[in-house]
Parts: structure tokens; C-alpha cells; sequence
């Protein structure tokens, strides 16, 4: 799994992560009055939403070869862009029409962050193993 989104990763990785990106800003752009209200609901789209972006985030960084620092700790800069673009949403949204920032709408940012974060961790130590294995390495 890993060595196929890895050879195919210009499609499934970095120009999914930039529409992804696109359409998640698009979407906290559109005032409220268009926006169906969800309630509690909404601090699980929010969860959701940047589960996927820091997901996307940690593939781009691991599998990038350009930068040598972000290969080495995708996580941890995925952690920091994705919770700095949060804050960065949530002020945004004040200058929508009806919307507004929230903190509790950060924290759903953020924890979002941390377990897709923690489902690349888990896949990668999953996958990587059976690479090593596969490849004669212990």
C-alpha cells in the first residue's frame, strides 16, 4: 500500500492535497446564510476536515524529497502547519458574512490534526515493517 501511494503519489498525494486544500477553504468561505446549521455536528466536520488535511499534510512531507527536514519529522510539521492554518481559518471566517471564529472550533481543528497524524504513524509503522521485511532488512 505504502510503495503504491509512494510511485503514484503526484496524483493521490500532492494534487489531492492541494484540491483538498482549495475546496476546504472554499468551503469556511461561504457566509452562513448559505451554510446549513449542524450544531454539535459542526465540531465534527471540523475534526474530520483536518483529520484529511493533516493526513495529505504527512503523506506530502514523507514521500517530498526536496526538503530533507520535513521528510525526517512529518509529523511534527504537519502538527504545526495544520494547527497554525486552523487559527488562521477560524480569524478568517470573522470577515464572513455570519461566521465567526470559535475556539472550541480550533480544538476540533487540532484534534483533528493530532489523530490523522496519528493514522499515517500507525499505517507507516504497519507497512514499513513488511517493507523491510520484503526488502531483507531487520
Amino acid at each position: 500500500m505504502i510503495n503504491f501511494i509512494r510511485s503514484n503519489k503526484v496524483y493521490l498525494v500532492y494534487l489531492l492535497l492541494a484540491i483538498y486544500w482549495i475546496i476546504l477553504f472554499i468551503a469556511t468561505s461561504i457566509p452562513s446564510e448559505y451554510v446549513p446549521s449542524i450544531g454539535v455536528a459542526d465540531k465534527f466536520s471540523h475534526l474530520f476536515a483536518y483529520l484529511g488535511l493533516s493526513v495529505l499534510m504527512y503523506f506530502t512531507f514523507a514521500f517530498q524529497k526536496k526538503y530533507l527536514i520535513l521528510k525526517k519529522y512529518p509529523g511534527f510539521f504537519s502538527l504545526i502547519i495544520g494547527s497554525l492554518y486552523g487559527i488562521f481559518d477560524e480569524l478568517h471566517q470573522m470577515l464572513i458574512p455570519g461566521r465567526s471564529a470559535e475556539l472550541l472550533d480550533w480544538i476540533a481543528d487540532f484534534v483533528g490534526v493530532i489523530i490523522g497524524i496519528l493514522i499515517v504513524k500507525i499505517i507507516f509503522m504497519k507497512y514499513n515493517s513488511k517493507i523491510d521485511i520484503a526488502e531483507g532488512k531487520t
